[in-house]
């Protein structure tokens, strides 16, 4: 499979089945996030792999969909608040772009072995700070993970056309 093809199979998976992820997908699709490129190579960020059932139970305290609660696991996404690299012009940090950049790859590779992610960005902030406290880090995404449900919805990839998004300067 060449990259374009792998990213028209990535989508928004909203129904898992209960199969768990097995250990050698997870390490491959972790080694593929630890691969991605950050902003002076600050790496700011730290994954925490939700698997036991108590963690399973806190997270999907903190965003309330029965689709998300199919999933056998999720990776919360941490930024390291204190270690990205910082823009000087304009003092913009680049943490979440760095994170973007790497939450990508974790899709992208998921997506790959044949599972299934979907972006969590609207979730309840005060809840995973208090139900995830690390110090020096914020949330980022909640990635759900697993195996593709055979029903999960899943509509046609609708995108702006090439000449709506590329202008030649």
């Amino acid at each position: 499979m060449n990259f374009k093809e792998l990213a028209i199979k990535r989508f928004s998976v909203r129904k898992y089945t209960d199969e768990p992820v097995s250990k050698a997908d997870l390490e491959y699709i972790m080694e593929c996030v630890r691969l991605a490129p950050s902003a002076c190579n600050r790496q700011p960020w730290k994954y925490c792999l939700l698997t036991s059932d108590e963690a399973k139970d806190k997270i999907r305290q903190c965003y309330h969909r029965d689709w998300f609660k199919t999933s056998p696991m999720y990776i919360l996404c941490m930024k390291d608040v204190n270690n990205c690299w910082v823009r000087t012009d304009d003092n913009k940090p680049h943490g979440d772009v760095d994170l973007g950049i790497a939450v990508e790859h974790l899709c992208l590779a998921a997506a790959e072995r044949g599972l299934g992610t979907c972006w969590v960005c609207n979730y309840d902030v005060e809840a995973v700070k208090r139900l995830f406290p690390m110090a020096g880090y914020e949330a980022v995404a909640i990635i759900p993970i697993g195996h593709i449900a055979e029903d999960c919805p899943h509509g046609e990839k609708k995108r702006k056309e090439i000449d709506e998004i590329v202008e030649e300067i």
